[in-house]
């Protein structure tokens, strides 16, 4: 009896039979599905690693390829504009000497000039009669228009060719600063290039897909460097075109006499005076330029020293408002000390963006003095390598107003010298 009691009272489920075996295929079905939908998954796994793995591969080998593409092209144009560069300068080198040239014949023109001059000086002391206008006469200002109108033209050959050789110049300089961009622009892409994935100095970088300010296009690079070619191509055909004209000219003035001095001098004259005028300006500016530098670094460090205090102000606050943080229950309210520190916060941050965005500009203001200064430099230092050269040509020029130099005083000042120093070895010996 006891034992029928304790069978009722442990009461439990019972299932019919379909139950159990419905449990059982639903539990194996189940299992079943699941398999295969994580089957499902680890293959499209594998197969979306072995995708993005080809991709990664394929995309670093296609820049690979891209980088050594670029560094050909930068290569082609360097071998070119060094070519450009090289002709450049034997172009500068040939002109230079025909300049040489020219200016040397000009200065040939002084005796002949002088000659002409001391006759007609001595055919003035002519009286009565013999005061007439002759073919000598004649001849002889026909050969001062001669030599008046050589010397013009000499001159204005040196001074095309001073004009040729500084165009020459800029765009010799314009091509050497090109041919240094291909450079440095070739060294990082070829130490891009070089770089792998087990490279040790690769690192994240932050925001590395922005675009540089001031990025061109391919085209923009090219055309660029294409001008500066273009540009010293043309630079030397003019150039050649002028040696050619200043060859032509030495020829047809060779047997020409030298004239217009006074007028020449006048114009150097006037020439350096000018050029003076300009010099003092351009020290002036300079003067002015470099104190305002001076003053703009000044600036510059007060605004950094103005950012750098700004540092323990916004310690300060956003470490109050972190300790704040950390009050317990109701009193985490946000009261009017929470407003206030939020807004210092803000305030700070505003200042510091301002402070900063103000020495950038102080920054930009300063650089552009700066460039501004090396400008006023290069004119300074053009203007004095001018006025140096025009002051040199006066100087050879004043030799044209100590009379001629015939070979009688030659042999005079020779045998001059002779009898000094015979006489000063007498007197050692004595």
């Amino acid at each position: 009896m006891s034992t029928q009691t304790d069978i009722n009272y442990k009461t439990a489920t019972h299932y019919a039979p379909s139950d159990w075996h419905t449990s059982n295929y639903i539990l194996a079905t189940n299992s079943e599905r699941q398999r295969d939908s994580s089957h499902q998954i680890r293959q499209e796994g594998r197969q979306l690693r072995n995708v993005t793995d080809n991709k990664t591969w394929w995309g670093t080998h296609d820049n690979t390829t891209r980088l050594d593409n670029r560094i050909d092209d930068i290569e082609q144009w360097r071998q070119i504009l060094e070519k450009t560069l090289k002709d450049t300068d034997e172009e500068i080198e040939r002109l230079q000497d025909e300049k040489d040239n020219a200016e040397r014949a000009l200065e040939a023109k002084a005796l002949p000039l002088d000659v002409a001059i001391e006759c007609l000086t001595l055919r003035d002391g002519r009286k009565s009669i013999d005061v007439v206008d002759d073919d000598p006469d004649a001849e002889l200002h026909k050969e001062v228009e001669v030599i008046e109108g050589a010397k013009k033209a000499l001159q204005q050959k040196v001074s095309e060719s001073f004009e040729q050789l500084c165009l020459l110049q800029e765009a010799r300089q314009q091509l050497a600063a090109d041919l240094r961009d291909k450079f440095e622009a070739k060294g990082i892409d070829t130490y891009c290039r070089d770089l792998t994935i087990d490279s040790p100095d690769i690192c994240f970088q932050p925001d590395p897909t922005r675009t540089p300010k001031g990025s061109t296009t391919p085209q923009t690079w090219e055309d660029y460097s294409r001008y500066n070619r273009d540009r010293a191509v043309a630079e030397m055909k003019a150039s050649q075109r002028l040696r050619e004209a200043v060859k032509a000219t030495i020829a047809q003035t060779n047997n020409d006499l030298d004239a217009q001095r006074q007028a020449l001098d006048y114009a150097f004259r006037k020439r350096i005076h000018d050029m003076e005028r300009a010099k003092d300006e351009d020290e002036w500016q300079k003067k002015n330029t470099e104190e305002e530098i001076a003053d703009m670094e000044k600036d510059i460090r007060d605004l950094e020293a103005a950012i750098k205090a700004k540092d323990n102000p916004l310690k300060l606050a956003m470490t109050r408002l972190e300790n704040r943080t950390y009050r317990p229950n109701v009193e985490l309210c946000r009261d009017n000390a929470q407003y206030g520190l939020v807004n210092e916060v803000q305030e700070i941050q505003n200042s510091i963006k301002e402070l900063k965005a103000k020495l950038q500009e102080a920054h930009n203001a300063r650089d552009a003095n700066e460039k501004q200064l090396y400008r006023i430099n290069q004119d300074l230092e053009t203007k004095k390598n001018s006025l140096d050269l025009d002051k040199k040509s006066m100087q050879v020029r004043q030799a044209l107003t100590t009379g001629p130099v015939t070979q009688t005083t030659q042999n005079l000042a020779t045998f001059k010298t002779d009898r000094e120093l015979y006489s000063a070895r007498q007197k050692l010996v004595a």
